[in-house]
């Protein structure tokens, strides 16, 4: 992009999208979540609206919470290292373990922010889909994207770029630069496409 400014597309990763989706797939009730997985651009930007709702957001990981607080150290008021992992609502993403997994209370909700689905080790447990939408029904012809999904479900960033055309967001969203989570999730509900409930 920087060597063809000229160029009339442009690239959309999908990267807020994926994190509104993670943030309302989120029990209403909830108060605090447990982080899990390598931290990327979607996780600083899932953490950081965590924390501005007054959502304690905890991990387990001394390096993980050391590049989410260089990333934005506003995030110190409700970002916590923590030893303990009896949180009922798990974010997780690649890096996690089976062993990790079984030390999760019963009834846990994992959450996926990545885009491979964790490993279900826990049958005591709810996994919800990695971040997707169903698409709406006049969209005509569709399966779904990928083989872990359900019918008709379409991945963020599918989503995200039929989104920024059909409302003609005139920006990139790629390497370091995210457009507006609330945008994007309002956007998506407005064209018709829903979230996707946790299965029971």
């Amino acid at each position: 992009m920087k060597r063809n400014p000229q160029l009339k597309i442009k690239v959309v990763d999908g990267s807020s999208l994926a994190a509104a989706i993670v943030l309302n797939s989120i029990p209403k009730e909830t108060t605090q979540v447990l982080l899990r997985g390598r931290v990327s651009k979607d996780v600083y930007v899932l953490v950081q609206a965590l924390c501005q709702k007054g959502i304690k957001v905890l991990t387990v990981q001394e390096d993980e919470y050391k590049k989410l607080l260089k990333f934005d150290n506003k995030l110190q008021s409700n970002l916590f290292l923590s030893e303990r992992y009896d949180t009922k609502v798990w974010l997780v993403g690649d890096g996690l373990t089976d062993k990790e997994q079984f030390k999760a209370p019963k009834g846990t909700i994992f959450i996926p922010f990545s885009i491979f689905p964790p490993k279900k080790v826990r049958k005591d447990c709810y996994y919800h889909t990695t971040p997707a939408m169903v698409a709406p029904a006049s969209v005509e012809n569709l399966h779904s994207c990928e083989d872990w999904l359900p019918r008709r479900a379409m991945s963020a960033s599918r989503v995200a770029g039929i989104i920024h055309a059909s409302e003609g967001f005139d920006v990139n969203e790629c390497g370091g630069t995210i457009f507006s989570v609330d945008k994007v999730w309002e956007a998506s509900l407005e064209n018709g496409f829903r979230p996707l409930p946790i299965s029971t």
